[in-house]
Parts: structure tokens; sequence; C-alpha cells
């Protein structure tokens, strides 16, 4: 049976099953396996240009990793009998190329600073990945504006009717949220996009390792210089956790609001019934189980980042076995975080709203209120908290008639006769009709149709900036592996 060459020399004494797999990071390697022969594949072509090995035992090892990379991985690899992936692949190399070839890999190097690098590989991945994700939602998101930019609709605060929007308007804010989460994915890439190999268990090595030529072969952007730093931090994945927690904080609230939404009492949306449930016992049920289901993987996204947070503060330099704890919450966030992304660009995507019961509720509950008090300050030369405070008792006296808001007026003692100042019943309910409410807030990001298209304008925009460099970084990734493994076959022809 095989056994793990890295316990061979300082320790003996057989392990029991029940504690290889208790030590075992096999279940969170699977993720990084294919990292690591690149990793592999990229050491062995630094280790030939250094001279650190000849170029025989180069010709025996990257044939090998090669196959592994084109064929896949053996099964046996994964066995728990090898405390992780880096260890199993020695062994099989070992193994099959004997120790005077296979013992000679891992020259200048430790599992430290090569499961950094894999898991650094791995996330950049996953980080550009879900910025695609992003892109996609957001692009969703910009189309259904383009589609409702005249859909009135009631704006809520404190979840009660306060102004008149449009739909386009309420969308292009989660727009708005998901780009700022784009941002900052983007901005956690530039720093997990950093090599640490080279540094080997922290102090580096005494061979003559060339650090950037292996970062180069990877595609990293830069070096983490410090090589105690290098194998020690993890905190470009905690900053990626922690990003990846808000932005499901963002697909809960947006989900929170369509189950809201499609409630028999509110029936803004109905959400396709591929994305819905019924019930096992009442036969009218149309539930948003995958919108309940997404607010709920928040709540996992979260627990990750606190698990990694927790695993690692009260870790000393260097490097702890502590951190092989952490790895899974990395996998187990992103996870959780592009499932719910992708799931909700088809949900929203296939979401029908209704805009005539949107419009029907738009002018409920006074939400034309402010309008009314901002025309009395306007037209009239009012203060604008008078106007507030006569608008404010006419609605306490349960109408906004020009007889109500005159008494009102009468009420507060204010000096104020809108008769007479020529307020008629005709300009009050003009200015009480939604529509018009929304036409004249034409700001920067406001509702007004005409906003809203320039804003449709500058974020599609947007979009395609950020849509360019993801396709960058994923080109740039794509070459740089093919480069490598075009040199490591050219060397071994």
């Amino acid at each position: 049976m095989r056994t793990d060459v890295v316990r061979l020399g300082r320790l003996k004494g057989e392990r029991t099953g029940e504690m290889m797999h208790f030590l075992s990071s096999m279940q969170a390697d699977r993720h990084i396996a294919d990292a690591d022969i690149l990793v592999d594949i990229a050491h062995v072509l630094m280790l030939d240009k250094q001279k650190i090995i000849d170029r025989k035992v180069t010709a025996q090892l990257l044939p090998a990793l090669l196959a592994m990379n084109d064929e896949g991985i053996p099964e046996e690899v994964f066995d728990d009998r090898f405390e992780d992936v880096h260890a199993g692949i020695e062994s099989i190399l070992i193994e099959s190329a004997g120790i005077e070839i296979g013992g000679r890999m891992h020259i200048g190097r430790s599992r430290n600073d090569e499961v950094a690098t894999c898991i650094r590989i791995r996330l950049r991945e996953e980080l550009l990945k879900q910025m695609s994700a992003l892109i996609k939602v957001r692009k969703v998101l910009i189309a259904l504006a383009g589609q409702h930019k005249d859909s009135v609709m009631p704006g809520f605060t404190h979840l009660q009717h306060a102004q008149p929007t449009t739909l386009a308007h309420h969308l292009l804010a989660y727009e708005q949220a998901f780009s700022r989460d784009f941002d900052r994915l983007r901005d956690a890439y530039t720093r997990v996009n950093l090599s640490p190999l080279g540094a080997a268990a922290f102090a580096s090595t005494g061979y003559p390792v060339n650090r950037d030529y292996t970062a180069a072969l990877l595609g990293f952007d830069g070096l983490v210089t410090n090589t105690m730093d290098a194998v020690a931090t993890r905190d470009f994945a905690l900053e990626t956790l922690a990003d990846l927690s808000i932005l499901m904080v963002n697909i809960s609230r947006l989900c929170e609001e369509l189950i809201i939404w499609s409630t028999s009492f509110v029936k803004f949306v109905s959400l396709d019934d591929a994305f819905c449930s019924t019930s096992s016992i009442m036969p009218q049920k149309k539930n948003p189980d995958t919108a309940e289901i997404m607010r709920a993987k928040s709540g996992s996204v979260f627990g990750a980042f606190s698990g990694a947070l927790m695993t690692v503060k009260g870790l000393p330099m260097s490097y702890n076995r502590d951190m092989q704890e952490l790895t899974p919450h990395i996998w187990r966030g992103m996870h959780d975080a592009k499932e719910s992304l992708r799931l909700l660009i088809d949900m929203l995507s296939s979401a029908q709203f209704d805009r005539e019961r949107m419009k029907e509720e738009a002018g409920k509950g006074f939400s034309t209120a402010t309008e009314l008090a901002d025309s009395l300050a306007r037209a009239y030369d009012i203060p604008f908290r008078t106007a507030h405070n006569i608008v404010g008792r006419a609605v306490q006296k349960g109408d906004l008639s020009l007889t109500t808001l005159e008494a009102a007026a009468n009420d507060l003692n204010s000096g104020v006769s809108l008769v007479k100042k020529g307020l008629t019943q005709a300009k009050i309910d003009r200015v009480l009709d939604p529509e018009y409410s929304i036409s004249v807030r034409k700001a920067p990001g406001a509702p007004a149709p005409v906003a809203v298209k320039g804003a449709i304008h500058d974020r599609k925009k947007q979009l395609t900036v950020d849509s360019a460099l993801v396709d960058q970084k994923l080109t740039k990734l794509a070459r740089a592996k093919e480069d490598m493994l075009s040199k490591a076959r050219r060397l071994v022809a």
C-alpha cells in the first residue's frame, strides 16, 4: 500500500483510519487538485531553468505531470492515508519514477507555499466566474429597467407608502448595488492574484529559486514579497468572503422584496413556476421557495466568513495547521454565493411584473404629499417647513382637498391663506397625480423617465467596461496556462 512519503523520515507509528481521516484535507483539496498540478509544472520548469535539477530529471517529471493535467488526476491521490493532495501526488510520482526522480520535485518548496499558491489560483478563477455572473445579473436589471421606465409604482420607507417611483428606478438601485459588489470583487482579485510560491516553509530557501519566473508562468500579477507573510496570510480569503457576504446581503434584500411583491395582497410580480413550489396539503399555494432559499443562503455565506475569521484570529506567524480548516469555508461561501447569483439571473429574467397593480398602489397612503408640500413652497414662496406642516395637518384631517388644506393652515396659525395665494383644487389634483410627481424629479439618478433613460445609458457603458475587464483577465490566465503547458511539452518532446 502506498504511504505518505512526507512522514517516512521523522515519524513512526501507525495512525488509525479515524485519525487519518481527521487530519486529512482531501475533501477540500479536490477543489485545488488541478491547480496543484499546474503549480508542480511551474516549479519543475523553474528548477530546470535555474539548473537546480538536471534535464533528465525534468524529462521524466514533466510527462507524468502533463498526463495528470490532460487525463485527470488518479483517484488514489485523494486517499485519506495521504494528509493532503500534495503528498498524494508526490507519493505516486515517487512510486512510478523512483525516489531519484520523483523525490526531487519538492526541492526548494514547502507544502506551505504550495497550498497557498493553489488556493489563490483556484480562488481567482472563482472570482472571475462570480464577476461574470454579476455582469449578467446587472445586464438583466438594466434590460428590465429599459422596459419599465414608465411603470409607476409606490416607493416605500419603513415598508410604508412613501413616494411614487418607477419599477425602472427601483431595479436600477439594485443594479448599482451589484455594481459595487463587482468593484469589491475586482479589488479583491488584485490581492488574490499574487504569488506566494518560493516562500517555502516561511523563510524561503537556499536554492537559487526564481520567484518571478514561476509567478509569470502561473499568470500572477506579482509576488507576495515577504516570505513569512506569503505563507501565513489568509486575508485575501477573508476579504473575498467579506465581499461575498455583502453581495449576499444585496441578493437577500432583493429576494425579500420579490417575496413580498409576489404575495396575494401585493401582487406586483408573478415569479415563474419553475422557481416556486406548492403545498403538500394546500392545493392553491404558490410559494417563492427559490427566493426564500437564496435569502437563507446569505446566512451560510455569513457563517463561512465568521468561521474563517475565528480560525485565523489567534494564529501566530507563520503557518499553522488550523488554516486547513479555513479552506472549506472559502469554497462553501463561494459556492453558495455563485449558485444564488446564477439562479437570481434566471428568476429575474422570467418574472412578470403587473404594471396596473403597481400603478394602482402608487398614489395610496398620501404618497404624493411631499410633492404637494414642495409645490406650495415653490409656487407661493412659503417656507418648506410651513408647507410641510400644513400638508401634514391636512393628512391628519383625512384628505388633501383645498378646503382641508386651508383649514389646516388656519389651525396652525401659519398666517397663510392658500386660497388667496391662488391655489385651486385643479392645481392640487395635478400635483397629487403620481405620474406628475415622478416627472418633475429629473436630477441624476432620480425616477423621472428622462433621468432613468440617462442612467440606463451610463450603466450600460460601465457594464461594457467591466465586461471587457473580466474578459481581459480571463484571456491573460488562459494564455499563461497554455504558454506554460506548451513550454513543458516542448521541453520533453
